[in-house]
């Protein structure tokens, strides 16, 4: 029994080491997933989830070392929970820094327009677009005035006017 709590509770590495691992996975991993696109999970492709999944696999190393113990798992847990709180609580207090983390909402199609550059620019392809907005209720191009990509990854669209659609 001593041998197993031993295993659970001892440390491979000091304490403050997870932390400082944790941070650092944490702010390339933000910094990565903010250069690569604007996805929510709603709309991820097979291909993203596996990305996401790999993602895991790839930094546990990093998180973990050679360590395998319950505290120092936990410890990570907290670590990544905070730092997400904090980062959080830091965008919704700081607009400046919303901005930096989460991005600016992107222009995709404007008075029955498609910008394809804007597209592309954003890993978004033109039937990935046409599927948002069938699933919008517009059947063409033609009735939108404005489609936005957000920065939550979900693409909204703004009826021409005379349109009936509400979104």
């Amino acid at each position: 029994m001593h041998d197993l709590l031993d295993s659970l509770f001892s440390l491979g590495m000091p304490w403050w080491e997870f932390v400082l691992r944790a941070i650092a996975v944490y702010v390339v991993v933000l910094v990565l997933m903010r250069v690569t696109g604007k996805r929510t999970v709603g709309q991820f492709t097979p291909f993203d989830l596996l990305v996401v999944v790999l993602l895991g696999t790839a930094v546990q190393n990093s998180l973990i070392g050679e360590d395998t113990s319950l505290l120092g798992g936990l410890i990570l847990a907290a670590t990544l929970l905070a730092l997400n709180w904090t980062v959080g609580r830091l965008s919704a207090r700081s607009r400046r820094f919303d901005q930096l983390v989460e991005g600016m909402p992107v222009i995709l199609a404007r008075h029955g327009h498609l910008y394809r550059e804007q597209l592309a620019r954003q890993s978004i392809s033109e039937r990935d677009f046409a599927i948002a907005r069938r699933t919008a209720g517009y059947a063409t191009l033609a009735e939108i005035e404005l489609a936005v990509l957000e920065t939550s990854g979900k693409i909204t669209f703004i009826a021409r006017r005379g349109d009936a659609h509400d979104t």
